[in-house]
């Protein structure tokens, strides 16, 4: 489809507003500036502001609410239409982010007619509804899928010789082989990582007399905020905590407003949307800080563990094993982090974390249409539970304030956490010059850029196929596993 010299792309999302995704289709775009690559941006909204490439707007592409409610037939018509006007031709590359998400019920059958038409498809997903997103998933399993998991996985996941998968980690890599996925068609497409080297320019050293922690995140509910004041309850003094930005969401607001009383109200250490008001610019805020901590319990692919060594910064916290995996491999040292908070079990009560846990488990699982069987209960409490100490982060809110008020009235108790302090000693100079290089290597541009490249061109001359789709109902059991759970992921 198209001559293979200059190879004719076509990115497509929802919108180009500001946000983790816009800033990925950003970086493919850049990344690709020296290839033989024609790319357009298909959306359903116009970008804010300019753009590093054409952009057209397809308004059947908008989030569900917003949308003119068009068939899938329509919008995949209106997408070849708008894409070849602009590409002189029609594309070679349909690379679409997040499809399965949920957010557009006509996207999943139109790239369904795209690719029975022959059209060779990137499926790039960040994020899936099964992780965490059951009003999505509900919408689509009714809409879509009629109420069946089958014909859901029929739109959601297709399957042939010219549909190809790209995802963030080696987990979701693992979960779609097993869904029935085979390594020639999925790709591990690690995000890249690039600030403006201006950022760099003047080192700005941390002030002497205080050590600032920041946490460099929108507080919503799943970046684990609770945690954070933990770490400031029990600082030693001269240490002072930050976060950068709060939710905007009314409902994740509500919750964050909580943590601010009581932070105010126990007088801790805590700065919270620091650099907001007196508009300090975002990445001097980082520099200022001692350390950079992340206290997150789920991440798609986990920014948070390299961008800060990019402002000769280390990381601190809690560590996502399954998502920092590729990381270390690469070669990324993170000596300072910790796979679990463990707090004694008897600062709960045995009887109230086991409810807690059921309440939990039931209702994480009827929000996907599960029932939990009472040996799913008992590996949820295993994987929380180790030598009568809780792990911290599974916990809902109003148990890690129980937490904290305990350690704030009784500071002595500190000693029993596990690890008793956020960070032992500080991190090694060679460690940050190291982490900064390996990820300047392995995570540049210029490296996206070429495996991007090599897979368009791979994609671009695959004859299309049969298509078959991907058992979306092992996907589901994966993601629900009741290991997984976290309390602050259940609504």
């Amino acid at each position: 489809m198209g001559d293979k010299s200059d190879l004719r792309v076509a990115l497509v999302h929802y919108h180009l507003q500001k946000g983790g995704v816009t800033r990925i289709i950003e970086h493919c775009v850049n990344s690709l500036v020296n290839a033989s690559v024609s790319v357009v941006v298909v959306t359903g909204k116009a970008p804010d502001i300019p753009f590093p490439c054409k952009t057209v707007v397809v308004p059947g592409l908008q989030y569900e609410l917003h949308r003119p409610k068009v068939s899938s037939d329509i919008l995949a018509d209106e997408m070849v239409r708008a894409a070849s006007a602009a590409l002189g031709g029609p594309p070679d590359i349909w690379h679409t982010h997040n499809h399965s998400l949920g957010k557009n019920l006509a996207l999943p059958g139109a790239l369904c007619k795209l690719a029975e038409e022959g059209y060779p498809l990137l499926l790039h997903i960040h994020d899936f509804a099964e992780d965490g997103r059951p009003g999505n998933y509900r919408a689509m399993l009714a809409e879509i899928g009629s109420g069946r998991v089958a014909n859901l996985s029929a739109s959601l996941y297709p399957w042939s010789d010219h549909i190809h998968y790209a995802v963030l980690n080696t987990r979701d890599y693992c979960y779609l082989q097993a869904a029935g996925a085979d390594e020639a068609h999925i790709h591990l497409l690690a995000n890249p990582v690039h600030i403006d080297a201006r950022c760099c320019d003047e080192d700005i050293s941390p002030c002497s007399d205080v050590s600032l922690w920041v946490y460099p995140t929108r507080a919503i509910r799943r970046k684990n905020i609770g945690e954070f004041l933990l770490w400031a309850t029990v600082a030693e003094k001269g240490n002072s905590f930050a976060t950068t930005l709060g939710p905007e969401n009314p409902t994740e607001r509500t919750r964050y407003e909580k943590w601010v009383k009581i932070a105010r109200e126990l007088d801790l250490p805590v700065e919270f949307e620091k650099g907001v008001l007196e508009g300090c610019p975002f990445y001097d805020v980082l520099r200022q800080s001692r350390g950079l901590v992340t206290t997150s319990v789920a991440e798609g692919f986990g920014m948070a563990f390299l961008e800060p060594w990019l402002v000769d910064r280390p990381v601190y916290g809690r560590n996502l094993a399954e998502i920092t995996y590729e990381f270390v491999e690469k070669g990324l040292e993170l000596p300072h982090v910790y796979h679990r908070l463990d707090v004694p079990l008897e600062w709960i009560g045995k009887k109230e974390l086991h409810a807690a846990a059921w309440k939990g488990l039931t209702q994480y699982m009827a929000a996907y249409g599960r029932s939990p069987g009472k040996e799913d209960c008992q590996r949820t409490l295993a994987a929380w539970v180790h030598n009568d100490c809780v792990d911290f982060g599974r916990l809902d809110e109003l148990l890690q304030e129980q937490i904290i008020r305990h350690l704030a009235a009784s500071p002595q108790d500190c000693s029993q956490l596990l690890p008793e302090k956020l960070t032992p000693e500080p991190c090694k100079s060679q460690i940050v010059v190291k982490n900064r290089d390996v990820i300047l290597d392995k995570f540049s541009l210029e490296s996206y850029g070429k495996q991007l490249y090599c897979l368009y061109s791979e994609l671009a001359g695959t004859a299309p196929g049969r298509i078959e789709c991907l058992d979306g109902r092992v996907l589901l059991e994966d993601f629900l596993a009741p290991e997984r759970l976290h309390l602050l992921r259940v609504d």
